[in-house]
């Protein structure tokens, strides 16, 4: 029992540490979509969150694009320290050292565990990518790309083992996210970020210095996720399995 509760709080420590690299992004957290220069929609989208533009003041097609549970800001104080929040996570973002070099691959068809992944130039998702949490909620998945990030039509990203809101995608200068595609993440774009449409964001879209354009798609802010049952079962057995210690003498009693 004793070895058991050990080995849980090790598990626990390893996971707990992905906490101190959350990317903070400040008054831009609430943020959905914020563009740069501008904001462009053309049809029915859904922005569930706030929606801004900052420094440019140009925020066009809403309606018939919606705006729910936020507000618009063009260039307002909050929009102005949106991007500069923003700006700083970018260089947060560019700054972290990288554990996997994925340089020259497709991330379709790919199963990953928390990293810092790098993308020399260019990053391209056909199919389907996996996110594997081994059910930590703060689960570092941090995608460093030197150039331009593209999703092909119909792909997805998906989860194994609970789900994790710390899920970036640096852009060294623009992205685009492809016609009925399924994305998850906060994309950080250099320049702009073109959401085609159909496609459906659990994250937000965030252009430093160019355009964000949106065409009948949805994006979602997204909600801090609950640990999965792997995760709540670790800390179960590592408590349980401490006060048992404990209670037997195989733990020395603190002061």
């Amino acid at each position: 029992m004793c070895t058991a509760a050990l080995v849980a709080f090790g598990l626990l420590a390893t996971a707990w540490s992905a906490a101190a690299t959350i990317v903070p992004l400040g008054a831009a957290d609430n943020f959905a979509v914020l563009g740069g220069s501008t904001v462009t929609n053309t049809g029915a989208t859904i922005v569930t969150g706030d929606l801004g533009v900052s420094p440019g003041t140009a925020v066009t097609g809403f309606g018939p694009g919606v705006v729910l549970n936020g507000s618009i800001h063009m260039n307002d104080a909050i929009a102005m320290q949106a991007h500069a929040d923003a700006a700083t996570a970018y260089g947060q973002l560019v700054g972290e050292t990288f554990t996997t070099d994925l340089s020259g691959q497709n991330l379709g068809s790919m199963i990953l565990t928390p990293g810092v992944y790098h993308f020399a130039t260019t990053a391209q998702l056909s199919g389907i990518l996996t996110l594997d949490t081994a059910g930590d909620p703060n689960a570092v998945f941090h995608f460093q790309i030197g150039t331009t990030l593209t999703t092909d039509p119909s792909s997805i990203i998906t989860f194994l083992n609970g789900t994790s809101a710390n899920v970036f995608w640096q852009v060294g200068t623009s992205a685009t996210i492809g016609v009925d595609s399924v994305f998850s993440g906060t994309v950080v774009a250099d320049q702009s970020i073109t959401v085609n449409s159909g496609a459906t964001i659990n994250g937000r879209v965030i252009a430093i210095n160019g355009a964000v354009t949106l065409d009948t798609d949805t994006t979602t802010v997204p909600a801090v996720p609950e640990p999965s049952t792997w995760f709540a079962g670790v800390l179960a057995l590592a408590l349980v399995g401490f006060t048992e210690c404990r209670r037997i003498g195989k733990f020395p009693a603190t002061a």
